[in-house]
């Protein structure tokens, strides 16, 4: 197998690990309160936190490398907004799924003893919410997720403000999709957990609808911004 970074290793190895952190910490902390049976708004407040304080971080360290997009629906939104140099559009799609499987792997090997009653931390729609619903609020929160992570990259200068406005971003997100879809918003995020524990229900929903959402985001930002000065990407989550 070839693999796609030949001349992209820092950004591509930055990405892999990037994605793997989130992966695991996040997941990890819905696991956790599983496990000690604390839910509500308690739990959800700190699994909001929990991702949202990770994507901040990992913005800060690994962003000078690769922008730290750690998210192939946002790689789409980034690409096609032509804020992504195209030869790093596969090789970021790929490393990040890559991320994302290895992640699941290793919350397998350490919550293995819960995987039954927790599913690894997979993404997964309320009861009152069908799928094509799901994949509306998924794709409604990705819109958000990417907006917020382009305005970032190309009008906030500092890498610890961008780094406070996605997590921010992602953390109120959280709180308000949360309870109706987990808030996937991210392919990687949820494929690596379900592979793990083999939990593929709705699965689907946590690609289509983030990738829509990329999609639109991404060219209503190509389209505002096709009259003005282009900037190069600083970072994305």
């Amino acid at each position: 197998m070839v693999i796609p970074c030949l001349n992209c290793k820092k950004e591509c190895l930055s990405e892999l690990a990037g994605t793997y952190l989130l992966v695991l910490i996040g997941p990890a902390s819905v696991i956790v309160l599983s496990i000690i049976s604390l839910s509500g708004l308690e739990a959800l407040a700190l699994v909001a936190l929990t991702f949202g304080g990770t994507v901040a971080a990992i913005i800060l360290v690994f962003g000078k490398h690769s922008g730290s997009i750690i998210n192939p629906a946002i790689t789409v939104a980034a690409a096609s907004a032509k804020l992504l140099k195209r030869h790093l559009i596969v090789p970021y799609l790929f490393f990040q799924m890559v991320g994302g499987i290895l992640a699941g792997i290793t919350l397998r090997s350490i919550f293995f003893s819960a995987l039954d009653s927790t599913d690894l931390g997979s993404t997964k729609l309320a009861s009152s919410i069908n799928p094509v619903l799901g994949m509306a609020f998924e794709a409604v929160g990705t819109f958000i997720l990417a907006s917020s992570a382009m305005i970032a990259s190309t009008t906030i200068k500092k890498p610890h403000y961008q780094a406070l406005f996605v997590g921010t971003t992602l953390f109120i997100l959280i709180l308000f999709i949360g309870p109706l879809t987990g808030a996937g918003f991210n392919p990687a995020r949820s494929f690596g957990p379900s592979l793990a524990s083999e939990y593929f229900t709705n699965l689907d929903v946590y690609f289509i609808g983030p990738i829509i959402g990329a999609l639109v985001a991404g060219l209503l930002f190509r389209l505002i911004r096709e009259n003005g000065t282009k900037r190069n990407l600083v970072c994305l989550c």
